[in-house]
This record gives C-alpha cells, sequence and structure tokens, in this order.
C-alpha cells in the first residue's frame, strides 16, 4: 500500500474520532451525574442468573450517601489513628 494513502487515512480516521469525541461532549454538557449526597443509603440489588437448572447469585449492597462515610469505607480498619 502506499505511504502517502496511509497518511490520507490516518488523518482521515483522526479527524472523524476527534469530531465524534466533541459530538458526544456536546451531546453530554447539561446531564448530571451522580447523586446528591445526604443521609442514607442507596440500595443495589445485584443479582446474576446463570440460565438452566439453578445457579446465579444475589447480593444486595448499600451504598451510603453521605460522602465522608463512603469514603470512611476505603480506610483500613486495622489502620492506627
Amino acid at each position: 500500500m502506499d505511504p502517502i494513502l496511509v497518511l490520507i487515512l490516518s488523518v482521515l480516521v483522526l479527524i472523524v474520532a476527534v469530531l465524534r469525541g466533541l459530538q458526544a461532549l456536546k451531546h453530554t454538557r447539561d446531564t448530571e451525574r451522580g447523586s446528591k449526597p445526604g443521609k442514607g443509603y442507596h440500595e443495589i440489588d445485584a443479582t446474576y442468573h446463570s440460565g438452566g437448572g439453578g445457579g446465579g447469585h444475589q447480593t444486595n449492597y448499600r451504598i451510603p450517601r453521605n460522602p465522608q462515610e463512603y469514603a470512611k469505607r476505603f480506610i483500613p480498619k486495622d489502620k492506627s489513628k
């Protein structure tokens, strides 16, 4: 393949990727992520079924809404103060 053609196609792919990235940023500009801090917990139900007869797993997670309490969960329990 001609090196000039490879260079031109590479530049075109890069331009398309940048334009698509800018479009994605513009599309999600005013959308908020996460949740507002507060009291209580988020309840997350993580259920997995493998299909067929039996198998699977179910777990419930309680994630605190308070950012400080959430951060404390990442500190090892044996950490000296």
